[in-house]
């Protein structure tokens, strides 16, 4: 049988989903039979701006993807960071640009599941889930959520914690806070859960 395509796809801005997209490739790197790839959502604001925003520069080792090649992958991750409880523009333009995908529903009956990083816990950490599946559901698309199967480590509730049944998640506060320990755990699990989901399907 050939190799189970995931395609993780995500926009970050300063980091954090980044931290995460890398994450979520180990953890479906560590599933057998499984190929996953990195994608860049390509960028919309001028350099100008970024400047402005102290955004760190893209990485050079992750590409950014044309809205044609979805069809290439057997599975995916999108991971973003929130914008006003939803996803960013960024993601959104994509989308748009995905209308031929659309029509002809090539990306249909493949599995998909989000990941994301916000502000704090009312920045939208469930809504940018809600909204996000907008997306899948026109597509066509499996939406799989992690619901509790990450066991008890899901209700920790003596430190501050991202994610919930929906997806991986991150808290970035002011911009300040990196992804901890448990969060990244967390992203780890969601893309060998995805994965292994993915791989199910295809066989």
């Amino acid at each position: 049988m050939s190799s189970v395509k995931v395609y993780i796809v995500y926009y970050s801005l300063h980091g954090h989903v980044e931290t995460m997209a890398r994450e979520v490739y180990r953890g479906a790197s560590s599933v057998e039979g499984v190929e996953p790839s990195l994608w860049l959502i390509p960028e919309t604001l001028p350099e100008s701006v970024l400047h402005k925003m102290k955004a760190p520069e893209k990485p050079t080792d992750v590409a950014e993807i044309k809205a044609e090649q979805l069809v290439e992958a057997d599975g995916f991750l999108f991971g973003f960071p929130s914008r006003f409880g939803m996803m960013p523009a960024q993601f959104l333009a994509f989308f748009a640009s995905t209308d031929k995908i659309c029509s002809s529903q090539s990306l249909a009956g493949k599995p998909a599941g989000i990941f994301w990083s916000t502000g704090f816990y009312g920045g939208g950490q469930e809504n940018s889930a809600f909204t996000a599946i907008t997306q899948l559901a026109h597509h066509g698309m499996l939406y799989v959520p992690l619901g509790y199967t990450f066991g008890e480590r899901m209700f920790k509730m003596d430190e501050v914690k991202g994610g919930s049944s929906y997806g991986a998640g991150t808290f970035a506060g002011d911009g300040s806070r990196q992804p901890s320990e448990l969060e990244l755990e967390l992203a780890f699990y969601q893309g060998k859960y995805l994965a292994e989901v993915t791989k199910k399907l295809k066989t």
